[in-house]
């Protein structure tokens, strides 16, 4: 069941503080979990990494759901997923899976992989795999993971 009128549109300044109140309650099990959740960095981090030009806000019926950046490495040719975070109210409707799926697109038009970080445990980490990405590489804390562009 995907949500019905979902849209991206381009970050500005002023959804920084509203994308990282989101970013504090859907990390927080997970980083509360693995012993790492301190709520002024958890939301430090998202404004010290912030970058408006490769980041997209996720609206329903106008209203903000969530973020996503697909920001391009230049170094590997390929992208960083990140800061993909919906509010609870929003997760497990299809939303997810519909925004990756029409980014997934956009970079296997330019033959481009994409990388991603997700912290060990975490539940998006089926969705990532749902979507064709494997595990690279991994620690006590982060599980890499890229998707390399689909063969034709």
């Amino acid at each position: 069941m995907i949500e019905s009128a979902w849209a991206l549109r381009p970050a500005t300044q002023e959804d920084i503080e509203p994308i990282a109140e989101i970013r504090a309650e859907v990390m927080r099990p997970d980083l509360e979990r693995l012993g790492r959740f301190d709520p002024h960095r958890v939301r430090q981090r998202f404004r010290d990494a912030f970058r408006a030009q490769h980041t997209s806000v996720i609206t329903v019926d106008g209203h903000l759901a969530g973020s996503v950046a697909l920001r391009p490495d230049a170094a590997t040719n390929s992208h960083w997923l990140e800061h993909f975070y919906l509010s609870p109210t929003h997760q497990g409707r299809g939303l997810g899976s519909a925004v990756l799926r029409t980014l997934l697109a956009e970079t296997d038009a330019r033959g481009r992989t994409v990388r991603l970080d997700v912290l060990q445990g975490s539940a998006a980490r089926r969705l990532y795999e749902r979507h064709g990405f494997v595990v690279e590489s991994q620690d006590p804390v982060d599980v890499f993971m890229l998707r390399p562009v689909p063969q034709r």
